[in-house]
């Protein structure tokens, strides 16, 4: 197996938080081709894609809400970013979905947006800025984790084992004590990202899901997606045995676990989060755990 068929193996079995590694990585290979200035060793982002902070120019152009997250400015931007969001994701996934995962990422990120470019005149008046970086979604991932699991222990090179909510506290405060000095409209996309994520734990807890409608819409295009393939996957689900020269990988054997899960999931894309019961909720609380 060569380098690129690995890759497109890793993409096609890994998760969310795999996914959005590789959509970052992706823009940002694009974007040198496009946007970087070579004689300047810097990024010119044009503003329709990356978020100002002028929320009348937003208005205009209400796509750079989501837009924005998945561009970098530097190298070591997307470095440090992938690097934290694929530990944060891990560490959210241990409680929680997939789905969950992806519509946090996306809706803290519009999220952040939008605090930006609402507060950033609040700091800095009369100053106008552009935006990009996934900051803010992947410091909500982050939080949601720590809020929901704050005695989680884990190991820093170095420093050796702290509380995850230790970790995630520090972060914060070096985001507060900077917010003045340099890169404020990225302090406040950081701490916008972190409110977000404490408040879809603290909803999804009294039973309120913010990323349903995410969910939802990936359901729906998922059950299209199924239905354009009906007449192949019919006819493999209906095979006695899978075929030798199929990979085993694709043979998913379903067990009772499994197919509660599917029916509470059909449930949810027929009905919403709030048609379940609290048994068929705590029961998605403990299946995201295993």
């Amino acid at each position: 197996m060569n380098l690129l068929d690995d890759l497109k193996w890793q993409y096609k079995s890994g998760g969310y938080e795999q996914k959005l590694i590789y959509w970052n990585c992706g823009v940002y290979l694009l974007s040198i081709l496009f946007f970087y200035q070579f004689q300047w060793g810097v990024f010119n982002f044009p503003s329709w894609l990356a978020l100002s902070s002028d929320i009348a120019e937003v208005a205009t152009k209400p796509w750079t809400l989501l837009t924005y997250f998945f561009f970098h400015a530097s190298f070591f931007h997307l470095l440090f970013n992938m690097i934290v969001l694929n530990y944060a994701g891990r560490m959210f996934l241990t409680f929680f979905n997939q789905k969950q995962l992806l519509g946090l990422y996306l809706l803290s990120g519009i999220f952040s947006g939008i605090d930006f470019s609402l507060l950033y005149q609040l700091f800095t008046p009369g100053s106008h800025s552009l935006i990009v970086g996934a900051s803010g979604a992947i410091m909500a991932i982050l939080v949601a984790t720590a809020t929901y699991a704050p005695m989680m222990d884990i190991r820093l090179l170095l420093i050796g084992h702290v509380r995850l909510w230790q970790f995630t506290a520090v972060i914060l405060f070096l985001d507060l004590i900077q917010i003045f000095t340099e890169n404020t409209g990225g302090h406040i996309a950081h701490l916008s990202g972190a409110l977000f994520g404490f408040l879809y734990v603290k909803l999804l807890q009294s039973g309120t899901d913010l990323s349903q409608p995410i969910t939802f819409i990936f359901d729906v295009l998922a059950m299209r997606s199924n239905k354009k393939g009906t007449p192949f996957k019919k006819v493999h689900r209906n095979a006695p045995s899978p075929s030798p020269q199929r990979p085993t990988m694709r043979v998913v054997t379903k067990d009772k676990t499994q197919q509660q899960i599917d029916e509470i999931l059909d449930k949810i894309s027929q009905s919403g989060y709030d048609s379940l019961t609290q048994e068929e909720k705590e029961f998605l609380f403990k299946a995201g755990k295993q």
